[in-house]
């Protein structure tokens, strides 16, 4: 059963034609969702704990992190840095803390809905210097344009962040999205490539190895 995943299908062969209509409304029209308040608590939490141990740390931050599994392995892998997870899910990153061994003084997981944390960073002055998208929903019904991270009315906030941003997919479609996005909004290249890491940093990306999908990922510099 782990080796059968399945990559997205959808009626989409390329770009989605209203893309490009949707990223004009959104840089045109800032985003002024009310903040939850549970985000809001989150926030505060997270940015006194990194001030508290470790504020002249670069702060990575690992978006929709799941169990925790790829920032774990960030926090390893980068250890003058401050790597944060944020995930909605409770039980999740609860599961991540129960199986990791050794838990990094670097790392901390954050419950939290990203689409506050980006724009509460935002309006913190916080820059990240590396943040990662790894396999985030597809949503590939090409009516949930709009549902995907490059589709949605917070994406400028997200390039705002600044720093490296990589993301990573098995569906082409959604990269190539993403780099058009990026290309529309920043004027950086943005290019999506093939990718083979030489170890899966979460159990998706474990899963869509297993089930032999192609995976791609961007990489592009928002500093």
């Amino acid at each position: 059963m782990f080796g059968n995943s399945r990559v997205p299908e959808s009626v989409q062969g390329d770009i989605h034609p209203h893309l490009a209509t949707l990223l004009d409304r959104h840089a045109g029209a800032p985003f002024r969702k009310p903040y939850a308040d549970y985000n809001r608590a989150a926030f505060a939490g997270s940015l006194e704990r990194w001030q508290r141990t470790a504020a002249a740390s670069p702060v990575i931050l690992d978006s929709g992190c799941g169990v925790g599994e790829s920032s774990l392995c960030l926090a390893r892998n980068f250890p003058d840095h401050y790597v944060i997870g944020v995930d909605q899910s409770a039980s999740r990153l609860a599961r991540g803390r129960r199986s990791a061994a050794q838990w990094p003084p670097n790392l901390d997981l954050v419950r939290a809905d990203v689409v506050d944390y980006w724009r509460l960073l935002r309006e913190a002055g916080i820059w990240l210097d590396r943040h990662y998208l790894l396999y985030p929903n597809p949503w590939p019904k090409a009516s949930q344009v709009s549902r995907r991270w490059h589709g949605h009315p917070v994406f400028p906030s997200l390039l705002d962040l600044g720093g490296v941003l990589e993301c990573r997919s098995n569906w082409a479609i959604y990269l190539a999205e993403f780099c058009f996005a990026v290309r529309r909004m920043t004027h950086r290249p943005a290019v999506a490539e093939s990718y083979a890491p030489d170890a899966a940093m979460t159990p998706f990306e474990r899963k869509y190895l297993a089930s032999g999908h192609r995976l791609f990922r961007m990489v592009v510099d928002l500093a």
